[in-house]
Parts: C-alpha cells; structure tokens; sequence
C-alpha cells in the first residue's frame, strides 16, 4: 500500500512537471510557490520570490528559483535538502499559487491597445477583451511572445468559429507581449458601387473575385464584366491578369482567390451609360398632357378690370384737354382794364 501512494505521488508530480513544462511558465521575482515534501507535512510552506530571484525554505536556507520551471525549480530543493543532509531521498513538488503583479502588452488591431495588469495565466480571448477587442482590420492569427523567451512566439489564429475559438485558446502569462497585426486588403476599383480597399478578414484568411465583389456592393449595369482586369504585384513586376466576371458569377469559370494587395478594376461602358439613360427617359407620347387652363379665371377678370379702368383715366384726361377754352390775349385783358 505504501508503494502504490509513493507511485500515485510520482505519477502526480510528472503531470504538474510536464504541464509546468508545457505552459512554459517560468518562475519570477514576487511569485508566490506552495513547496511540498512528500510524507512530511511539517515542510509545507508558502513563499515568496525575492527580488533576487531567491526563496527561503525551513532548513534549508536560500535558494535560487528565479527562471525556472516549476520541476527544475523542485529538483534544486530536492539537491538542497540532501546536501544540508535534512533528508536523503525527498520528494518535492512546487507550484505556483500567486504570480507577481505584471503587464500583459496588448498591441496592433485592438480598440484600446496598452498593457493591462494579471496576476495568473489568462486565455488569450480574455486578454483581447480587456484591451476592447479586435478591430475590423484586424487579422485572425495572433501571436504571443513569452516574456523569458523572446524567441518563443506562439501562434493562434482567433476563428469567428465560437467553438473552434474556444477550444484551441492559448494561455497568456504576467509579462508576455500580444501582438495582432493588420490584416491584408485588396483594392477594388472602377465601376462598382462601393469602390475601396476591403481586408481579408474571412474565417478561413481568404478573400476570391466574387466575395470582393459583393463587399464592394455588386458592379453597376454600366460595367463591363467581360474585361475587368486583376493587377498583382509579382517578382517580376505588375501584371495583370484577366477576368471574365460574368463567366465567373455564372458558374462557367472558377472563382480565383485574391492576394494581399491585389488590385480588382471593373471598367466603365460609355454606349451602355448611354443606354441605360436613354431607358429611363419615357418617350414623348407616353408623357400625360397637360390640361388646358380656362381662358375666364379671376386672374382674367382683374387683368380687364385694371386695363379697363387705365384706359378710362387716360380718355378722361385727354377729353379735359381738349375741351378747355383758350385764355384770352393780354394786350385784350389791358383795354378792357383802361376802359
């Protein structure tokens, strides 16, 4: 019985080791450990990393963990023990109850991009939420540079899949560095009626002629679907690349994946500008007439009033004009004065 609870013990320890080893968490100044020795419960202690990267156990003095795993961290205690001759064949496990307090550098295509204080391993959607979230030109494939290591970089890619995000979350530990970079855009230009440049920002990273044609609101009946052109940016220079996008939205050719930067230019018809205009233009006979207005309205009848009215004014005064009697000559109104 005894043999079985040392085994069980063994196997306990491995699996917190290989976990330990796998998460890739090392130890840090200001953490806090739970050290256990097994079938000696006095020895259990709690302690805190120093700033030296030292802790200080019962009987056994300083030691150095800083840097460490968790299982490399139990084997220095172990060689501890047996050299200051407390035990000779101890089994000791360390874990780590309380990391320090430590910024997690949030950066790219987030709302709020900065660092955010943790103090334990938090999943990588937790950590995107406490700088806002992804913005809409983010890119789906993050990466997660591990503080101890910065070669170490881990990849996740953040599905719009709620359960494949879910189930393929990455830890993110006090210290580490996120980066989530600007996703591709392709350009589409010419005569659609939403022209611009669209990122790839699909579940799967990938973006073909027709779903950048829909984004950019369909191409307008004015268009020439039989010459659109794709202009890509290749080793040996620009080319470009041919379209039949009619053929395309018929199921006659496939549809042809876009690359980042790509270029999508859908031409102009004149003759048909023309004849969409002249379509919507209804002909002359079909235009409804206008009803005639009557000739006697009130505005006829104060018309003739006020002409009416004017010619009699004018009449008057010419008559009195006419008709007054001549003055007399003066030399007439002096004699008859002397007389």
């Amino acid at each position: 019985m005894h043999k079985l609870i040392i085994a069980l013990f063994l196997i306990g320890a491995l699996v917190l080791s290989c976990a330990a080893e796998t998460e890739s968490m090392l130890i840090g100044p200001g953490d806090l450990l739970q050290v256990e020795v097994f079938d000696t419960p006095e020895m259990t202690q709690q302690v805190r990393v120093t700033d030296a990267g030292t802790v200080r156990l019962q009987l056994v003095g300083e030691v150095k963990v800083a840097g460490e795993a968790p299982i490399a961290a139990a084997k220095m205690i172990e060689k501890a023990l047996v050299e200051k001759q407390v035990m000779r064949s101890p089994q000791v496990t360390v874990g780590i109850v309380e990391y320090a307090t430590q910024d997690v550098s949030v950066l790219g295509q987030v709302k709020n991009p900065g660092a955010f204080p943790i103090t334990t391993p938090q999943p990588i959607l937790k950590v995107i939420s406490l700088a806002g979230g992804l913005t809409d030109m983010a890119d789906r494939n993050v990466t997660i540079q591990r503080k101890h290591d910065s070669s170490q970089k881990i990849q996740y890619y953040l599905a719009n899949n709620a359960d494949r995000a879910m189930s393929d979350s990455a830890m993110v530990y006090p210290g580490d560095i996120v980066l989530v970079p600007r996703a591709p855009i392709v350009y589409v230009m010419g005569d659609v009626a939403k022209p611009g440049g669209y990122a790839i920002t699909t579940n799967d990273s990938r973006l073909t002629v027709l779903q950048a044609i829909a984004m950019a609101g369909s191409a307008n009946k004015t268009s020439v679907k039989s010459r659109v052109k794709l202009i890509r940016k290749g080793s040996q220079g620009q080319e470009e690349i041919p379209i039949q996008l009619g053929a395309m939205e018929k199921g006659k050719q496939p549809d042809l994946t876009l690359q980042a930067d790509d270029v999508l230019f859908v031409p102009f018809s004149w003759m048909k500008n023309m004849a969409v205009t002249a379509s919507a233009v209804p002909p002359l006979a079909m235009a409804s007439p206008r009803p005639p207005e009557p000739f006697f309205t009130p505005r006829t009848f104060f018309l003739i009033g006020v002409s009416l009215t004017g010619g009699a004014i004018i009449l008057l005064f010419a008559a009195r004009r006419i008709f007054r009697p001549a003055a007399r000559p003066s030399y007439i109104t002096r004699s008859m004065d002397r007389e």
